[in-house]
């Protein structure tokens, strides 16, 4: 029968919170489980208050089946039943009970099981607008303080109340016990960031992805990248920034992150040492210390906070070296993440750069690029110095004071940074609804700016007014509720701030009225307190700019994560190009799972050869011209030059060998001779000269003022559509390719203009291997070959007067576009210039 003793052991009471160099475990097994049941009754309670209002259960074949959340459970259930084991240790084993090992044993069953229905809750239920996937603020910080409890165990390592002697068979079993807590702990908030027990999507994304195809739209990023939570998944993501924090293959800079890290180790330091110095002045001056003693410390003083700066080394000089120093290792890393990126970009298929819109990939690369910057100086140089901080001050104060101090900073910061943290998030809407107003009335403003004419038109300026009005009445009714959001943020951090500062500020006067403490130590506490709290002012604002960074910087690694649809197979071989024969062998191609665009494509073009490409628009034409160039793989059949696959070979190789000129010519903003240039980069000044007069354009380029260095302009629209076809003419002559693609090369250009091109395009095309997409007929007469397409089939193949002769589709268009050029002709015949009579 087990002796049921007083509350606490042996002599003891709950108000000795340190003895013999540790915790009392009567304070400590009573406090822990109190504060985490707390905790989660009242934050759980709101949670329970907004799923009853606006959650919605999920239907069951959304819910995870996740062995993982089996093990969250077991985890979980595990912890709720331990203590009720130590009792049965403490009842059978040593005969023995003490009244706060069976509150401890109540509280901590009823706190864990109030974490396992939150739990559940979150693993059926969603909330409706609900833009995130993590566990909530409640179980995370639930998890978090019962882990951080177990770790607080370690400051009791010499303590003879503690297990950690092993002395006897008591002191095993709790060590096994304790190990047992510490392991489930650390699992459950490791398996916390994860979330297993939650859909990887939000809920309403899941049930509309059922309804909608989501295979043939390619925004820029899935809708499951823009809702899921920040924190969600947060190992894979620091995973991802980490090797930017270290450069690799630059000892230089590698040593400087180093020399940071140990400039920040410092500050830690000075920020220990400023306090302790002031209050041995205060001391020095009321015990009347002699002079030189007082001026040695005060100038130590002094100088500790000339390294630190103003309030907690902000501005001082160790913090201003880091910055110094870590402004190369951002550039570094700027430059790495850009190129590399860059060089990925262009490594993507033609597919995706089609689908995808330039200006927000090119936002995504910028604020990526910034994000990864941003994240490192948040997390290396602000969050994680904070709470070092606070974990110093905690065992500073417990160790030199009184294990009272060690506790209440240790409560007051971490509900600091939990209601922080909730109330960061729940103004989070009213931001995202602010930023809406703004655009919205932005967006009202600049329509009818644009339309001032119509306005005029219809005397509607006061209704335009008034819409602009009611714009703006919304916005500041939104900038109202986030402002107010922010003051009520303020003041809680405030009112934190304030009680934890009352507590300590009392719990320090009554010892020093009690000649426990010094009136320096009363200084230490409050300039140490004040010195902790500054850097927590602006919490808030670093956990919102590490939300933005961490999506800023998925977005980024989402294009890292865009898979190359052209590869180049493994030991892929150069093309060796002998004569240019080109065969296409029964391809077939469809640029989405669905309608092929080409069906069954068979022909072949001999050395030296023209093969020309008719047809309807959508009929494949310049398909073809992109196969062989190898922009896609083909879905079936084969394509050769000079008996090689060319998927078998390197596409550098393969495509150094074909010059193209498009119906579209892009002309960089640069100078006219580096356009050409392009063609080949190390070409010389007369290389560059010889192929414009090949192209026929070194005359007109020479009548320009600036001659070669002229500058074509965004786009080259500095030149006309005839001079930036010779361009590119010029460019693919520079190159010297053995085959040429033109694909309806002169088809956007006026009939005068696309005589002289075509007499420049023959020249350029004379024993070389040419496959020509036109839209005029009268263009490819002189052709080899001219196939005939339609619905993506070759329907007719032949030269022009044998297809002509057939009076099929090739004669069809023959006659009609003949019709057309005899009409154009007549009507320009009959235009007069108007003039005045003689009288």
């Amino acid at each position: 029968m087990a002796m049921l003793g007083g509350y606490c052991e042996g002599n003891s009471s709950i108000a000795q919170a340190w003895v013999q160099q540790g915790f009392q475990p009567c304070f400590f097994f009573t406090l822990v489980p109190a504060v985490l049941l707390s905790i989660c009754l009242l934050l759980g309670a709101l949670q329970y208050a907004c799923y009853a209002r606006f959650g919605r259960a999920m239907e069951p074949k959304y819910i995870p089946r996740s062995r993982l959340y089996r093990g969250q459970v077991l985890l979980s259930l595990l912890l709720a039943l331990q203590p009720f084991g130590g009792l049965l240790w403490q009842g059978v084993g040593l005969k023995r009970l003490y009244g706060y090992m069976v509150l401890h044993a109540c509280l901590w069953a009823l706190s864990w099981g109030c974490a396992m229905a939150l739990l559940q809750l979150e693993h059926t239920q969603v909330l409706a607008h609900d833009r995130t996937r993590g566990h909530g603020t409640v179980l995370l910080l639930f998890w978090a303080l019962a882990f951080a409890a177990e770790n607080l165990t370690l400051v009791c390592w010499r303590s003879p109340l503690w297990w950690w002697g092993l002395e006897d068979t008591n002191q095993k079993v709790q060590f096994g016990f304790w190990l047992l807590r510490y392991v489930c702990t650390f699992m459950l908030f490791v398996l916390g960031m994860k979330a297993p027990g939650l859909p990887h999507k939000p809920y309403m994304l899941l049930v509309n992805e059922e309804e909608r195809d989501v295979e043939n739209s390619q925004p820029l990023l899935t809708d499951a990248s823009r809702t899921t939570s920040t924190w969600k998944d947060f190992r894979r993501k620091l995973r991802l920034l980490l090797p930017y924090l270290w450069p690799k293959g630059n000892h230089l800079l590698q040593g400087l992150v180093l020399f940071c890290m140990a400039l920040m180790g410092l500050e830690r330091a000075i920020n220990v040492f400023v306090p302790i110095y002031y209050k041995n002045i205060v001391n020095e001056l009321t015990m009347g210390a002699p002079w030189h003693t007082l001026a040695w410390t005060v100038c130590s003083y002094v100088g500790l906070k000339f390294l630190q700066g103003g309030g907690a080394g902000s501005t001082g000089f160790v913090s201003n070296l880091r910055t110094f120093l870590w402004v190369w290792v951002q550039q570094f890393t700027n430059r790495q993440v850009q190129v590399q990126l860059f060089a990925h970009l262009h490594g993507l298929s033609l597919r995706w750069h089609l689908g995808r819109r330039t200006g927000e990939v090119l936002r995504s690369v910028d604020r990526g690029t910034s994000s990864i910057n941003s994240l490192l100086s948040y997390i290396v140089f602000s969050i994680i110095p904070t709470i070092a901080d606070i974990v110093i001050g905690i065992v500073y104060f417990t160790s030199v004071f009184s294990a009272w101090f060690g506790l209440i900073i240790f409560v007051c910061m971490s509900l600091y940074l939990t209601l922080t943290i909730f109330i960061t998030e729940w103004r989070t809407k009213y931001r995202r609804d602010m930023n809406t107003r703004d655009n919205d009335a932005k967006s009202r403003a600049v329509d009818s700016l644009l339309n001032f004419e119509t306005v005029k038109y219809y005397n509607v300026e006061s209704y335009e007014v008034n819409r602009f009005n009611e714009a703006i009445i919304k916005y500041q009714v939104s900038e109202w509720k986030v402002s107010a959001s922010l003051g009520l943020l303020n003041q809680t951090q405030n009112l934190v701030i304030g009680l934890g500062l009352l507590a300590g500020s009392l719990v320090c006067a009554y010892f020093v009225t009690e000649n426990k403490l010094q009136v320096g130590d009363f200084v230490l506490f409050g300039t140490y307190i004040i010195q902790l709290y500054t850097p927590l002012n602006w919490f808030g604002t670093y956990y919102r700019m590490i939300q933005n960074s961490f999506v800023d910087m998925e977005n980024m690694f989402e294009l890292f994560h865009e898979e190359q649809e052209v590869k180049d197979v493994v030991n892929a071989r150069d093309l060796h190009l002998e004569a240019g024969h080109i065969e296409f062998e029964n391809v077939h191609f469809s640029y989405m799972d669905g309608k092929e665009i080409l069906q069954d494509i068979s022909f072949s073009v001999m050395p030296g050869q023209t093969l020309a490409l008719v047809g309807p628009s959508g009929s494949g034409k310049s398909t073809i011209i992109r196969l062989l160039f190898r922009f896609y793989d083909v879905r079936g059949g084969c394509i050769r030059i000079d008996g090689q696959d060319i998927s078998q070979v390197k596409q550098a190789s393969l495509r150094a060998h074909i010059g193209v000129v498009p119906q579209d010519t892009v002309l960089f903003n640069d100078t006219i001779a580096n356009n050409i240039r392009y063609g080949r980069i190390l070409a010389t000044d007369q290389e560059v000269q010889e192929a414009a007069r090949a192209a026929d354009i070194h005359d007109r380029i020479l009548s320009f003022p600036d001659g070669y260095n002229t500058q074509v302009g965004e786009r080259g629209l500095k030149l006309s559509g005839g001079e930036k076809q010779r361009v590119a003419i010029a460019r693919t002559i520079l190159k010297g390719p053995r085959i040429i693609l033109l694909d309806e090369a002169t088809s956007a250009l006026d009939t005068e203009t696309e005589r002289h091109i075509q007499a420049s395009l023959a020249k350029v095309c004379t024993h070389r291997t040419t496959i020509v997409v036109a839209h005029r007929l009268s263009t490819i007469v002189g052709a080899d070959q001219i196939l005939v397409l339609k619905d993506g089939h070759i329907v007719e193949r032949g030269r022009h007067e044998e297809l002509l002769q057939k009076g099929g589709v090739y004669a069809g268009m023959w006659l009609h576009q003949q019709a057309g050029d005899e009409d154009e002709s007549k009507e320009h015949h009959d235009e007069k210039p108007q003039g005045s009579k003689k009288g």
